[in-house]
C-alpha cells in the first residue's frame, strides 16, 4: 500500500499553524453585500431564575437584575425564557449542554461526548468555507472551556492566549484591503502534498472498521480545512471598509492574587473577534466565557464559581454576582461588535449571537427555563427588544429558528426529545 502514516501525519503538522490571509468576500453573501455571522457566548453553571426572568412580554418588558449590564443593547437583545431541554439529564451539567447545542441527548457510551454538531458547527458546516476559518473557537480561562464539537468526540479547543489569537488571525502574511503583499509561491505545492495525502487516506479507508473510519474521517476534515485555507492565501483580501489591523495586544494576562483577569482577557479577546469578523477571517465564533462546572475564582467572591452555586446558603448573593459578571462580559461582547460601522448600521447588527449557559438553576441543575439570548437579529431576520416567554416549549426551537435566520434550509433540529421540526415563530421577522 502506497499510504504512509508518517507522510499523512507530517502533510498535517506541516500546515498547523500557519497564520493566512484574507479571502474575497462573495458577490451573493447575506445582509447584501456584506456577510451575515454567528456567535456563540456560553457561560457555565446557570443563574438564578427568579432574578434572571425580565418582567414583561413582547415589546413591553424590562430587563431584570441579572440582565441590567446588558442596558445599553436592549433594543438590539431578545430575551427567550420558559423553553426546556427535553433530552434527559442524565448527567449533572453535561446533559444541559449537549440537550441544548445539539438537541441530541449526551452520548455516555464511550466516555462523556454529543450525538452530533453543536449549532455552532452546524452553522460552520454550511457557511464556513467561505473563509480562511470555518469557524474560531476562543476562550478566557481554560483550554477545557470549550463546548463546540464537530461530531461524536471531536471537539474543537479554544484558543484562551489573546496574543496567539492576534497572531494567528492578524499575523505577519494578514493583509488589510489595498495592502500590497507577496503570495509564497510555495503554497501550491503545499496543497499538492494535501491532495496527495487526502488520496492516500480515502485508499486506505477501505481496510478500516467502522470506529477507525470515523476517527480517520475526522482527520480529513481537518486537512481539507488546510487546504481551504492555503487556497485562500492566494486571493486578494475582500474590500471589506471597517477592515483594519488591530493593536496587538500584551504577550501575557497574568493572575492577580490567585484569580485571573477575567473581564480584561474578555475585553481583549472580544475585540480580537470583531475585527476577525469585520475582515471576513470568519463567520462563526464559538466564545466560552467559562465551561461547566467551572470554578473559576471571580475577584472578591469566596469560593469557586460552581460551588458557590451548591453551598453558598440563600440568597446566593455570591452566585448572583458573579452571573452578572457575565453578563457584563456578555456587554462588552456585543459593545466590540456595536462598535464597528457597517453598512448602514453596525456588524451587531449584521450578526446573531447566541448566549447561553448549560443549565438554569445551578444548585438543582436544571433544565428548565433556561437561559436564552439572541442578540444583532441576523440583518433583521430576528425580533429585537424582545421578551418571549415560552411554557415548557423546547429549547431546540430556538435553534431551529436560529438555523432558519442564517439563511439555512433546516427542516428539522435535534433527535429523540430534542428534535423538532418547528422553530419559535414569535422570534422570526
Amino acid at each position: 500500500m502506497s499510504f504512509s502514516r508518517r507522510r499523512f501525519l507530517r502533510g498535517v503538522g506541516a500546515f498547523g499553524a500557519v497564520a493566512l490571509a484574507l479571502p474575497r468576500l462573495e458577490a451573493h453573501a447575506a445582509c447584501g453585500v456584506l456577510p451575515k455571522r454567528f456567535g456563540l457566548f456560553f457561560w457555565g453553571n446557570g443563574m438564578l431564575p427568579d432574578l434572571w426572568r425580565p418582567t414583561g412580554e413582547g415589546t413591553e418588558w424590562a430587563l431584570s437584575e441579572q440582565l441590567a449590564p446588558l442596558a445599553a443593547h436592549k433594543s438590539k437583545l431578545t430575551v427567550v425564557t420558559g423553553t426546556d431541554v427535553k433530552t434527559p439529564n442524565s448527567i449533572a451539567h453535561g446533559a444541559g449542554a449537549a440537550g441544548l447545542l445539539t438537541g441530541m441527548p449526551i452520548d455516555l457510551s464511550d466516555g462523556d461526548t454529543v450525538m452530533g454538531p453543536t449549532i455552532d458547527q452546524a452553522i460552520a458546516a454550511e457557511i464556513g468555507g467561505a473563509t480562511v476559518y470555518r469557524s474560531i473557537q476562543t476562550g478566557i480561562h481554560s483550554s477545557q472551556s470549550s463546548y463546540s464539537y464537530n461530531g461524536p468526540n471531536s471537539k474543537n479547543p479554544p484558543e484562551t492566549d489573546p496574543y496567539t489569537l492576534y497572531e494567528r488571525l492578524f499575523g505577519e502574511t494578514f493583509r488589510e484591503p489595498g495592502e500590497e503583499g507577496e503570495v509564497d509561491p510555495s503554497l501550491g505545492l503545499r496543497r499538492s502534498v494535501l491532495d496527495a495525502v487526502v488520496e492516500d487516506a480515502n485508499s486506505l479507508s477501505a481496510e478500516l472498521g467502522q470506529q477507525d473510519k470515523e476517527r480517520l474521517e475526522q482527520h480529513l476534515d481537518g486537512v481539507r480545512d488546510l487546504e481551504n485555507r492555503l487556497a485562500k492565501l492566494e486571493e486578494d483580501p475582500p474590500e471589506l471598509e471597517a477592515c483594519v489591523r488591530p493593536e496587538a495586544p500584551e504577550a501575557e494576562y497574568p493572575d492577580i492574587d490567585g484569580r485571573p483577569q477575567l473581564v480584561l482577557r474578555n475585553q481583549i479577546m472580544s475585540e480580537l473577534i470583531a475585527m476577525a469578523f469585520a475582515c471576513d477571517q470568519t463567520r462563526v465564533i464559538g466564545h466560552f466565557y467559562s465551561h461547566p462546572v467551572s470554578e473559576l475564582l471571580y475577584e472578591g467572591m469566596s469560593a469557586g464559581h460552581h460551588d458557590l452555586t451548591h453551598n453558598e446558603p440563600d440568597p446566593q448573593a455570591e452566585v448572583n454576582a458573579i452571573t452578572k459578571v457575565c453578563m457584563g462580559g456578555l456587554a462588552d461582547f456585543l459593545s466590540a461588535l456595536d462598535a464597528i460601522p457597517e453598512g448602514e448600521g453596525t456588524l451587531l447588527d449584521n450578526c446573531i449571537i447566541l448566549g447561553c449557559s448549560e443549565i438554569s438553576l445551578g444548585r438543582t441543575h436544571s433544565l428548565e427555563d433556561m437561559p436564552i439570548l439572541l442578540a444583532g437579529g441576523g440583518c433583521g431576520r430576528l425580533r429585537t427588544n424582545y421578551h418571549h416567554r415560552g411554557a415548557g416549549e423546547n429549547s431546540s426551537r430556538v435553534m431551529l429558528s436560529i438555523l432558519r435566520a442564517m439563511d439555512i434550509q433546516a427542516g428539522e433540529w435535534g433527535a429523540e426529545e430534542g428534535r423538532v421540526t418547528d422553530g419559535l415563530s414569535a422570534l422570526e421577522l
